[in-house]
């Protein structure tokens, strides 16, 4: 995600505890960019834990493994 979605993110956070609240449009915008945001941060969390590897006291490498069933919600 770019740095100019994130920044749109905070002005509708700031914008949303004003007074004057979002507009319907304004809603809808901010629950898109962050599912977008949530799904950026899923997808580097998967990259980084593909690249990781467990060392056991004898100094061997172990790549972890992906648990079956996926996430629960």
């Amino acid at each position: 995600m770019d740095e100019k979605k994130i920044q749109r993110i905070n002005e509708l956070a700031r914008k949303a505890k004003s007074p004057d609240g979002l507009t319907e449009e304004e809603c809808r915008e901010r629950t898109l960019l962050r599912q977008e945001y949530i799904a950026s941060v899923k997808m580097n969390l998967v990259g980084q834990l593909e690249n990781t590897y467990i060392v056991d006291e004898s100094g061997h490498k172990t790549k972890l493994k992906k648990k079956r069933g996926g996430p629960q919600q």
